[in-house]
């Protein structure tokens, strides 16, 4: 926390683009300081698929995880990808709370 103010990292699939925006916004207006993704890869932004910039991306969304209090996975339908799912490990080995969007099925 900063001050009053709990940090969120925003985390799931970035081919869910609106609701990473809302999910934002909501968060913020709940008094959140809310971290989210630079691009999003699968909704446009092409830049991510280039050979050095992906390994980039991701090593730095697992350091804006370390500046999270805890984590919000955007799991629409209950997708929940590779990447995604990599950052919930890391999210759990920090010992950072781990919240959903959508109840967990089976994963």
């Amino acid at each position: 926390m900063i001050g009053k103010y709990k940090i969120i990292t925003l985390c799931g699939s970035t081919k869910f683009k609106d609701e990473f925006i809302a999910e934002q916004k909501r968060l913020t207006l709940e008094g959140n300081i809310v971290i989210s993704v630079g691009l999003f890869g699968h909704s446009g932004d092409n830049e991510v698929w280039s050979e050095t910039t992906k390994p980039m991306l991701d090593d730095m969304h697992k350091r804006k995880i370390d500046l999270a209090d805890e984590i919000f996975v955007i799991n629409v339908g209950g997708y929940i990808g590779s990447s995604t799912k990599s950052e919930i490990e890391y999210a759990i080995k920090t010992n950072k709370p781990v919240i959903y969007l959508e109840p967990l099925g089976n994963m």
